[in-house]
């Protein structure tokens, strides 16, 4: 079973290629998050947990997720994770989670994706961006066949730099970085409520038609890059900035 979370849909593109080539059950867990109901599962397959980097690590809403909730039959676990560079040593705490749930970690793949952590980080035009992507299905199709051998997907090489960004860079850019303060809306906004539905922390709500943030902020950039106005900025850092949802440009 492949279980996915998602914020600006590069971790779903993946999640449904691996379902594509696997032809096993896919599951959004955006709702379980949202709604913090965590259920039972069960799969005769492996767990395939598919997930983009925050930090360096799993993002801290979907490793909860995991944490919370009940997996049952295989206890075989594969994890992917989508980012725009690296994953840093996302590994050792993967091992820790499956630990936790008594699952057997059978290895972490790392699949480039575009960029778009808006709020920080340059993100790519067009063309590079559908490149990016191109690769990344075939990393994503060379990762299914470590799952279909049943065999684990080989350790990446951990040096000292990937130590740091997955610890202490890790806890400061969830104490530091993570906030909601610097979304703001332009005169652009139609008060669609596209950013209330997408929120995985279900952390906006509209306020006189305009969407107000709260405190439970992931930077998951769901609101921004999703916006059909492209009406949302984070703070100056996203002005002038393509806008990446599902796979593509805005």
């Amino acid at each position: 079973m492949i279980i996915y979370y998602t914020g600006t849909g590069n971790s779903r593109i993946v999640a449904e290629k691996i379902a594509e080539e696997t032809k096993d059950e896919v599951m959004n867990a955006f709702e379980a998050i949202r709604g913090k109901t965590y259920e039972n599962y069960t799969s005769d397959n492996p767990w395939i947990f598919v997930s983009p980097t925050y930090g360096w690590r799993l993002p801290r809403i979907f490793e909860n997720f995991i944490l919370c909730s009940h997996f049952s039959g295989c206890r075989d676990a594969y994890f992917v994770m989508t980012c725009g560079s690296e994953i840093g040593n996302a590994e050792k705490h993967i091992r820790s989670l499956c630990d936790a749930k008594d699952f057997s970690f059978r290895g972490v793949k790392q699949i480039n994706m575009p960029e778009n952590y808006t709020a920080m980080f340059p993100v790519p035009d067009e063309n590079t961006l559908k490149k990016i992507i191109e690769a990344a299905m075939t990393e994503t199709i060379k990762t299914v066949e470590y799952i279909r051998e049943a065999a684990s997907i080989p350790r990446q090489d951990i040096g000292l730099v990937d130590k740091i960004k997955s610890g202490i860079v890790n806890e400061a850019f969830y104490l530091f970085c993570i906030s909601a303060k610097g979304f703001r809306t332009t005169n652009d906004c139609i008060s669609c409520g596209r950013c209330v539905n997408l929120c995985p922390c279900d952390n906006i709500s509209l306020v006189g038609e305009k969407p107000k943030w709260r405190s439970e902020c992931t930077h998951c950039m769901a609101c921004i890059n999703a916006c059909p106005q492209k009406a949302i900025e984070y703070k100056k850092v996203s002005v002038g900035k393509p806008r990446i949802y599902n796979g593509k440009a805005r």
